[in-house]
């Protein structure tokens, strides 16, 4: 099959009118209607058109022309994007789980906050059958983007979860805060790409390139990184497998907190108070339903730990990385959280109310300047709760008590549940 003979299949110009016909035929699928159709928009040109929440889970668009398409929160789950043209596409907060994105050029396309899990964005070509060489490798880009393409994708707080980017070429594409937990990325060239504050555990980096990149405060534990390239790479903050403070190893972590929790249940009669100021307490692995109440924990590593359930009334944990804890239900009144890394943090239901001191007296949880990306919040006490110059990004408030609370200077791009009070 010759080169022009593939231009012309993806030259077939549909119009907004046609698209919005498939997809609401689609729809009557999808709802057990009669007259339902799945949705193919294989080597169809579909510039610019927009299927902004449109539910399109399992349609195909395999070498199709989507430039500049509109896909915003768009259902594109288990969608076959084989070898298509996405340049310039807005998906932004779109669901595109287990999605096909094998071969897709997806050069500045908008991703932002999207749903990748289990996507699989691999290297991918077209090929058709020749008489004389076996198999041609068609272009159906026409000369755009080469097929894997993603220079300049904006991914910010996405989740890639357990997706496989082997080989797909990210130069300068934006993974700020993203989640790629497990994710492939062998041989993956992501030259000075921003990587600052993502979620990396687990993923395999093997042979990747990323000279130049920008790793800050990137989440590192357990990654596989064999013969990675990292010259000018910038780490700072970024959190590996090796000790981020004072070690478990270096005092008696375990023992200390069993002295406090024992401390405070028995008002001073037994225990003692403990400082885990700078410590790196991971290797705790759980601390749920611990009485805590004034614990001292200034930049200290919690990272991933289970704290359901703790109680943290009145503690000093002011520039402490509780990204990733579990702490639902966690009793966090009058807290100092100010600086500190919760994203992706359990929160539900936690208690961030004001702490009483006295008849007219009350301390409220102080978040100020913190990172709560992410963060779940639902069903959370907020009131009086200090939030200023907090990052809230896509973080979910949703059926949270948020009564004189205070949200001056937030970043609040994505979240839920603000609308009302903001």
């Amino acid at each position: 099959m010759s080169s022009d003979t593939t231009r012309s299949l993806v030259q077939v110009r549909l119009t907004q009118a046609q698209v919005d016909a498939v997809c609401a035929k689609h729809d009557r699928l999808w709802t057990a209607r009669p007259g339902g159709a799945r949705a193919v928009f294989s080597f169809k040109d579909l510039s610019g058109c927009d299927m902004r929440g449109r539910n399109l889970c399992d349609a195909d668009f395999t070498g199709a022309i989507l430039h500049d398409c509109k896909f915003r929160g768009a259902r594109l789950d288990n969608a076959i994007f084989f070898c298509a043209d996405l340049m310039g596409a807005d998906m932004a907060e779109a669901s595109l789980r287990r999605s096909d994105l094998r071969g897709a050029s997806m050069r500045d396309a908008d991703l932002t906050g999207a749903d990748l899990f289990e996507a699989d964005l691999r290297e991918g070509a077209l090929a058709a059958a020749d008489r004389k060489h076996g198999f041609r490798r068609l272009d159906s880009n026409n000369g755009g983007p080469s097929a894997g393409e993603m220079r300049g994708a904006i991914l910010a707080g996405a989740n890639l979860e357990r997706s496989r980017l082997s080989g797909a070429m990210a130069m300068r594409a934006d993974f700020t805060d993203a989640i790629l937990k497990d994710a492939k990325l062998v041989r993956a060239n992501l030259k000075q790409c921003s990587m600052r504050g993502a979620n990396l555990s687990g993923a395999d980096l093997s042979g990747a390139d990323l000279s130049g990149a920008d790793l800050r405060d990137a989440v590192l534990v357990g990654a596989r990184t064999t013969s990675w390239n990292i010259s000018d790479t910038d780490f700072a903050g970024a959190l590996t497998d090796r000790p981020a403070g004072k070690a478990l190893s270096d005092l008696p972590y375990a023992e200390m907190i069993k002295d406090h929790a024992r401390w405070c249940e028995t008002g001073g009669g037994e225990g003692k108070p403990s400082a885990f100021d700078g410590a790196d307490l991971r290797a705790l692995g759980s601390i749920r339903g611990y009485n805590l109440t004034a614990l001292s924990g200034k930049g200290a590593v919690f990272y991933g730990l289970d704290m359901e359930g703790v109680q943290l009334q009145g503690a000093h944990l002011e520039g402490a990385d509780l990204r990733n804890c579990i702490l639902r239900r966690a009793d966090l009144r009058g807290a100092r959280l100010v600086g500190c890394k919760l994203s992706g943090a359990d929160l539900r239901e936690a208690q961030m109310g004001p702490l009483l001191l006295g008849a007219d007296r009350v301390l409220p949880c102080d978040v100020t300047g913190s990172q709560l990306k992410g963060a779940d919040l639902t069903g959370a006490d907020c009131r009086h709760a200090i939030f200023t110059d907090a990052d809230l990004s896509r973080a979910n408030f949703a059926g949270a008590s948020l009564k004189q609370a205070n949200f001056s200077g937030v970043i609040r791009h994505g979240s839920r549940g603000l609308d009302d009070v903001i």
